[in-house]
Protein backbone atom coordinates (compact mmCIF):
# COMPACT_ATOMS: atom_id res chain seq x y z
CA UNK A 1 0.00 0.00 0.00
CA UNK A 2 1.26 3.47 -0.82
CA UNK A 3 0.28 5.00 2.54
CA UNK A 4 1.13 3.83 6.02
CA UNK A 5 -1.95 3.59 8.25
CA UNK A 6 -1.23 3.58 11.97
CA UNK A 7 -3.75 3.24 14.79
CA UNK A 8 -4.31 6.98 15.09
CA UNK A 9 -5.21 7.28 11.40
CA UNK A 10 -7.56 4.31 11.72
CA UNK A 11 -9.41 6.13 14.51
CA UNK A 12 -9.59 9.28 12.38
CA UNK A 13 -10.96 7.34 9.41
CA UNK A 14 -13.45 5.60 11.71
CA UNK A 15 -14.71 8.94 13.02
CA UNK A 16 -15.06 10.26 9.48
CA UNK A 17 -16.99 7.09 8.61
CA UNK A 18 -19.31 7.68 11.58
CA UNK A 19 -19.68 11.27 10.38
CA UNK A 20 -20.82 10.12 6.95
CA UNK A 21 -23.21 7.60 8.52
CA UNK A 22 -24.82 10.08 10.93
CA UNK A 23 -25.03 12.81 8.29
CA UNK A 24 -26.71 10.42 5.85
CA UNK A 25 -29.07 9.23 8.57
CA UNK A 26 -29.85 12.83 9.53
CA UNK A 27 -30.69 13.70 5.93
CA UNK A 28 -32.74 10.53 5.47
CA UNK A 29 -34.75 11.31 8.61
CA UNK A 30 -35.95 14.63 7.23
CA UNK A 31 -32.94 16.72 8.22
CA UNK A 32 -32.83 15.73 11.88
CA UNK A 33 -30.83 18.47 13.54
CA UNK A 34 -29.27 16.30 16.26
CA UNK A 35 -27.94 13.67 13.89
CA UNK A 36 -26.55 16.29 11.52
CA UNK A 37 -24.81 18.08 14.39
CA UNK A 38 -23.37 14.78 15.63
CA UNK A 39 -22.12 14.01 12.12
CA UNK A 40 -20.40 17.40 11.96
CA UNK A 41 -18.73 16.91 15.33
CA UNK A 42 -17.46 13.49 14.25
CA UNK A 43 -16.18 15.02 10.99
CA UNK A 44 -14.21 17.74 12.76
CA UNK A 45 -12.77 15.29 15.30
CA UNK A 46 -11.91 12.74 12.59
CA UNK A 47 -10.14 15.28 10.38
CA UNK A 48 -8.25 16.62 13.40
CA UNK A 49 -7.09 13.14 14.41
CA UNK A 50 -6.34 12.04 10.84
CA UNK A 51 -4.34 15.09 9.80
CA UNK A 52 -3.10 16.21 13.20
CA UNK A 53 -4.18 19.23 15.20
CA UNK A 54 -1.70 21.66 13.68
CA UNK A 55 -2.42 20.59 10.08
CA UNK A 56 -6.16 20.85 10.70
CA UNK A 57 -5.71 24.36 12.10
CA UNK A 58 -3.63 25.29 9.05
CA UNK A 59 -6.26 23.77 6.73
CA UNK A 60 -9.06 25.91 8.14
CA UNK A 61 -7.01 29.08 8.60
CA UNK A 62 -5.06 29.03 5.33
CA UNK A 63 -5.70 32.24 3.40
CA UNK A 64 -6.75 30.35 0.26
CA UNK A 65 -9.29 28.30 2.26
CA UNK A 66 -11.09 31.18 4.02
CA UNK A 67 -14.12 30.92 1.75
CA UNK A 68 -14.49 27.17 2.35
CA UNK A 69 -13.94 27.51 6.09
CA UNK A 70 -16.48 30.31 6.38
CA UNK A 71 -19.05 28.31 4.39
CA UNK A 72 -18.45 25.16 6.47
CA UNK A 73 -18.79 26.92 9.83
CA UNK A 74 -21.74 29.02 8.63
CA UNK A 75 -23.49 25.79 7.62
CA UNK A 76 -22.70 24.28 11.02
CA UNK A 77 -24.12 27.37 12.73
CA UNK A 78 -27.28 27.19 10.60
CA UNK A 79 -27.77 23.55 11.59
CA UNK A 80 -27.52 24.51 15.26
CA UNK A 81 -30.06 27.32 14.90
CA UNK A 82 -32.65 25.05 13.25
CA UNK A 83 -32.10 25.76 9.54
CA UNK A 84 -30.73 22.32 8.61
CA UNK A 85 -31.54 22.27 4.88
CA UNK A 86 -29.80 25.55 4.14
CA UNK A 87 -27.00 24.59 6.53
CA UNK A 88 -26.32 21.31 4.74
CA UNK A 89 -26.28 23.00 1.33
CA UNK A 90 -23.79 25.61 2.52
CA UNK A 91 -21.69 22.97 4.28
CA UNK A 92 -21.47 20.80 1.17
CA UNK A 93 -20.18 23.81 -0.75
CA UNK A 94 -17.64 24.49 2.01
CA UNK A 95 -16.46 20.86 2.06
CA UNK A 96 -15.97 20.87 -1.70
CA UNK A 97 -13.86 24.03 -1.45
CA UNK A 98 -11.89 22.80 1.59
CA UNK A 99 -11.31 19.16 0.74
CA UNK A 100 -11.30 19.27 -3.07
CA UNK A 101 -7.51 19.08 -3.13
CA UNK A 102 -7.54 15.75 -1.26
CA UNK A 103 -9.39 13.83 -3.99
CA UNK A 104 -6.26 12.37 -5.70
CA UNK A 105 -5.02 11.04 -2.34
CA UNK A 106 -8.43 9.59 -1.49
CA UNK A 107 -8.67 8.02 -4.94
CA UNK A 108 -5.34 6.20 -4.52
CA UNK A 109 -6.42 5.01 -1.06
CA UNK A 110 -9.80 3.75 -2.35
CA UNK A 111 -8.14 1.79 -5.16
CA UNK A 112 -6.38 -0.36 -2.53
CA UNK A 113 -9.57 -1.35 -0.68
CA UNK A 114 -10.59 -4.78 -2.06
CA UNK A 115 -14.25 -4.40 -3.12
CA UNK A 116 -14.31 -0.62 -3.50
CA UNK A 117 -11.11 -0.66 -5.57
CA UNK A 118 -12.56 -3.24 -7.97
CA UNK A 119 -15.67 -1.12 -8.46
CA UNK A 120 -13.61 2.03 -9.09
CA UNK A 121 -11.42 0.20 -11.60
CA UNK A 122 -14.50 -1.22 -13.33
CA UNK A 123 -16.10 2.22 -13.76
CA UNK A 124 -12.78 3.84 -14.64
CA UNK A 125 -12.09 1.34 -17.44
CA UNK A 126 -15.65 1.66 -18.81
CA UNK A 127 -15.31 5.40 -19.47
Amino acid sequence: MAYEINEQKKVGLGLIGFSIFFSFLGIALFFDRGLLALGNIFLLAGVAILLGWYSTWKLFTNRSNYKGSAAFFLGLFLIFVRWPILGIIIQIYGCIILFGGFWPTVKVFLYHIPVVGWIFRLFNSAS
